[in-house]
């Protein structure tokens, strides 16, 4: 392998991290934001108030988006599996 393989290899494992990352962060994100509105708008002030939501969609969305995560997953080990090979 020269340079620009190991560079390749490494953007694909980058680009496959923030492509499994997503999903869960962005219900986190939305889940926290819709919390924190609700607790402006009630003016209840509870700091333990938004783990628990919070955890059950996390868990809810890594159960929905596993597959499509393995998948993924899958797809890149065959092509790292490919280029060695290959050598």
């Amino acid at each position: 392998m020269n340079g620009s393989e190991v560079l390749d290899v490494g953007r694909e494992a980058i680009w496959l991290t923030i492509q499994l990352c997503t999903p869960v962060l962005i219900v986190g994100l939305l889940v926290g934001v819709g919390i924190g509105l609700l607790q402006a708008l009630t003016q209840i002030q509870e700091a333990t108030l938004i783990y628990a939501p919070k955890i059950v969609a996390i868990f809810v969305t890594l159960l929905i988006c596993l597959p499509f995560m393995g998948a993924l997953m899958a797809g890149f080990m065959r092509q790292i599996a490919a280029r060695i090979a290959g050598m």
